[in-house]
């Protein structure tokens, strides 16, 4: 049996080149993610995001809760090189490191970690290995934690997969004309990035409801999809000892926009 794709360089060279328009509200996504950590702005905790890519939402999320220490993991090399040079400004409470997501060995980082959030990485995993990485995070972090996902989602049926594949298509195209960079749609289109449309066995998105389930299961006491947009939802949990902090959603959106920029 042939072994399955995985994600290379060149994978991450096309995602740095097509992110800007194919990512629906990306600003609105960095600045929800952000606004739903349980923590106020001068709070002391630690992070860890899984899959940091170039480093945005660290870089969101470092100027937004100054005194937060943040572990960017990801597996492609020129990922973290990209992430290390964005977040270096901020010091020693920026640790990036590599994984191979389906591995177990990088959940170390998980250990008492107060947030743990990831963007459009897990979905490379199927769905037992979702549920055991939701398990790990619930048994690993720590009592006032949060998991803050935002991923593709498994339609589920006919109807909701010809939504969400034609609506990824609108705001690719959409963004591509704000930009005014038509031939990103154009690249959009030819690498056929819209798994909705064409199938990608590297993708293995999960139904939303079944990953509401497994969380709750894992031990968080407040699960929720909190954003939906053309396949991509922002979900996630709490675990029962978590604050009532918070940041000011403008705020989150005007740094947003500034890490993106």
């Amino acid at each position: 049996m042939a072994d399955p794709p995985v994600w290379n360089e060149d994978d991450s060279n096309v995602y740095r080149r097509l992110a800007p328009v194919a990512v629906p509200s990306r600003v609105h996504q960095l600045a929800s993610i952000a606004t739903l950590l349980p923590f106020n702005s001068t709070d002391d905790f630690s992070v860890v995001e899984i899959g940091c890519g170039e480093g945005i939402l660290g870089h969101t999320l470092a100027e937004l809760f100054p005194n937060a220490r943040i572990t960017e993991l990801d597996g492609s090399a020129t990922m973290r090189e990209a992430t290390a040079r964005r977040l270096a400004p901020h010091g020693d409470r920026i640790r990036v490191d590599s994984m191979a997501l389906a591995d177990d060995d990088w959940r170390v980082h998980l250990k008492a970690a107060d947030a743990v959030v990831s963007s459009l990485v897990i979905h490379h995993l199927d769905g037992p290995g979702k549920k055991r990485l939701f398990e790990d995070v619930g048994r690993l972090s720590s009592e006032r934690s949060a998991l803050v996902v935002a991923d593709l989602v498994e339609p589920a049926g006919p109807q909701a997969q010809e939504l969400f594949a034609s609506t990824w298509d609108e705001s690719a195209r959409h963004q591509a004309e704000v930009v005014g960079q038509d031939e990103l749609f154009d690249l959009f289109r030819s690498t056929e990035w819209n798994i909705y449309r064409v199938p990608d066995p590297m993708d293995q998105p999960s139904r939303l409801a079944d990953q509401l389930e497994w969380l709750a299961d894992a031990g968080f006491a407040k699960v929720d999809c909190f954003w939906l947009e053309a396949g991509h939802a922002i979900y996630g949990g709490y675990k029962p000892g978590v604050g009532d902090g918070n940041i000011n959603y403008a705020a989150a959106l005007r740094t947003a926009v500034d890490a993106l920029s």
